[in-house]
């Protein structure tokens, strides 16, 4: 009898403090998870019911068309036009990105003078808005008093018509991307290289490595978790690029630097076909999805944490 006194006694300070754990997980969760769900999930599903309706903004009236929304987008003309530059635009970005930031990761890692300075410079353009960096480098892009120009001309090369010709606005849109993003990627691939212990470096030396053989066979491996989440966050960022666009060449000339996310605000914001836009950005959400889960699946098996 005193036994099982004795047990009661010991599940009820247990269930108190199960009851107390949620309570103050409830308390601190609680309101992160209520915005998620009003500004995040909420939207989505809105979303998806609009991308299934025949509605302009600002009218009271609207159609259900089920899927027509995603026929006349699948069909239309600019659809491959638009799907390609956006293929292009994440490809140069995500890989120079990545490419360019672990090299200036590299180099910031070693103990140079001002290494503290030149680090936050590098990371400054990263938390510039995006339109005051397109605007910015207009000026350096312009064909005719540009300071790329006149460079450019004091080397005997003719500067292109960056603004009116159709490859010329897509590269440089992919310059000023990389040159704002680039420094957000090496100050993660550097907190990555500053986790790698200084034995493994040293005994690679030891074995006669080279600084390249070390880089390439130990250092590169070892960042595998960064590069990882850099794929991710980058890949994510870069389909979802927006201000630049909208600063530089707002999607043209003729609709050769317009993107999924570009279009979207074209078709809502523009044209005001909110039911049509809404289709759009529900096929930008899966691709993303679909993207995101593809490097979870097959990324994460090739890392090692």
């Amino acid at each position: 009898m005193t036994a099982v006194t004795g047990d009661r006694r010991s599940v009820v300070p247990r269930r108190r403090r199960r009851w107390r754990d949620i309570a103050l997980f409830a308390l601190l969760a609680g309101p992160n998870i209520a915005l998620l769900v009003f500004f995040v999930y909420r939207p989505l599903l809105l979303s998806l019911n609009y991308s299934l309706l025949q509605w302009n903004v600002g009218s009271d009236v609207a159609r259900f068309v089920g899927l027509q929304n995603y026929t006349n987008w699948f069909t239309a003309p600019g659809t491959g036009q638009i799907m390609l530059n956006t293929l292009v635009f994440t490809v140069f970005t995500v890989g120079g990105g990545m490419v360019l930031g672990l090299g200036l990761a590299l180099v910031l890692n070693r103990r140079l003078p001002g290494h503290t300075f030149v680090r936050t410079v590098t990371f400054a353009p990263y938390v510039l808005s995006g339109v005051a960096v397109g605007l910015l480098w207009l000026f350096i892009f312009d064909p005719r008093y540009g300071v790329l120009s006149t460079l450019l001309g004091a080397l005997g090369v003719p500067s292109p018509d960056w603004y009116n010709q159709a490859p010329w606005a897509m590269v440089m849109l992919i310059i000023v991307y990389i040159w704002k993003n680039v420094g957000y990627v090496a100050l993660i691939y550097l907190a990555g290289l500053q986790a790698i212990p200084h034995e493994v470096v040293e005994a690679a030396a030891i074995d006669g490595a080279s600084r390249w053989q070390t880089t390439r066979q130990v250092v590169i491996p070892l960042l595998g978790p960064t590069t990882f989440f850099l794929s991710i966050t980058t890949l994510l960022s870069s389909l979802q690029s927006f201000d630049l666009i909208q600063a530089m060449t707002r999607g043209g000339p003729v609709g050769s630097t317009t993107t999924l996310m570009y279009e979207i605000y074209q078709e809502g914001f523009v044209s005001g076909r909110a039911g049509f836009a809404s289709a759009v950005a529900t096929i930008l959400f899966v691709i993303l999805l679909v993207i995101t889960i593809v490097q979870l699946v097959v990324m994460e098996r090739k890392v090692r944490f």
